[in-house]
């Protein structure tokens, strides 16, 4: 009998985690076995205690529990390393991504799909969170072709798939892009993102820029590439303007009213090596945490 492990990180859902185990339980078809690994990425909430219970009653689901809050990436990174079955389902613990598609997915994998992914094409979210989204994946798109319009976080990997991922180590990861990065047989399925029914998502907006910012520089080179080209624009038109001023020189019409294009040219050149400077220490400050080499994570306890 093939076994499928569920991945499923937790942060402040306490309330829904009951249901999301039991859509998942209702929703394996049978002949597949399953086992179903809680990742606690230090919730504060009681979502502990409501996995405790689950664990209890079902000796298949699993509980790790980090000693604080390490982020959904580094949730997904610990409960990927665990799992031991045939295929990986990642789902979120909110109901927001309908469990009804796991056997869909599981039909496109039987066919040869080493990766199915279920794409959110449609959202029962607020104006905002929808143009976020777009404005988003509209720049991530830019760099990974094959990224689709609406993000993605719930999938299933292959054994071989989810094993590959396990060997990527650096860390500040984007795991949209790094899924689509190994290569494999890919199928997209659509699917529209539910109302949230529990609490309160704690995606702020800090973390939706560093998420942002980390699938900027970890898919693509062109930010440097900008710039050089931005550089070079610069120096040529400062070039023709320094001509200019040699010529005006030269036929003794150097007016000192020469205040507003000075202080102009001051501040767009200072603004873009400020610009500059800011993009540059983004990537020697991810060199600089990889240096460190500190764990994604710190597990404090295990059940299952």
């Amino acid at each position: 009998m093939k076994v499928l492990s569920f991945v499923i990180p937790v942060f402040q859902n306490s309330g829904s985690l009951e249901k999301t185990y039991q859509a998942i339980v209702n929703n394996t078809p049978q002949g597949y076995d399953y086992e179903i690994i809680f990742v606690d990425d230090g919730s504060t909430d009681g979502s502990l205690s409501e996995l405790k219970n689950i664990h209890y009653h079902d000796e298949k689901v699993k509980i790790i529990v980090f000693s604080r809050n390490f982020g959904q990436s580094s949730a997904l990174i610990a409960g990927f390393k665990e799992c031991k079955g045939d295929a990986l389902i990642t789902l979120s613990a909110d109901l927001q991504d309908p469990a009804e598609n796991i056997p869909l997915m599981i039909k496109e994998w039987e066919c040869g799909y080493e990766i199915v992914i279920c794409y959110r094409n449609d959202r029962e979210d607020s104006a905002f969170a929808r143009v976020g989204s777009h404005f988003f994946y509209s720049i991530i798109k830019k760099s990974v072709k094959k990224m689709p319009e609406g993000g993605f976080d719930f999938l299933l990997l292959d054994k071989k798939a989810y094993e590959e991922y396990n060997l990527i180590r650096y860390r500040n990861r984007f795991f949209q892009g790094d899924i689509l990065w190994l290569g494999y047989n890919v199928n997209f399925i659509p699917y529209k993102r539910l109302k949230r029914e529990f609490g309160k998502s704690q995606w702020s907006f800090t973390k939706k820029i560093k998420y942002l910012v980390d699938g900027i520089l970890n898919t693509a080179y062109w930010p440097i590439r900008f710039m050089s080209l931005l550089g070079f624009l610069f120096a040529f038109l400062g070039f023709i303007y320094a001509s200019l001023v040699v010529y005006a020189k030269f036929v003794n019409q150097t007016p000192f009213k020469g205040y507003a294009p000075i202080v102009i040219l001051l501040l767009i050149i200072g603004g873009l090596i400020m610009l500059m400077l800011g993009v540059i220490g983004e990537y020697i400050w991810r060199i600089y945490d990889e240096t460190k080499q500190k764990p994604h994570y710190i597990i404090k306890e295990k059940y299952g």
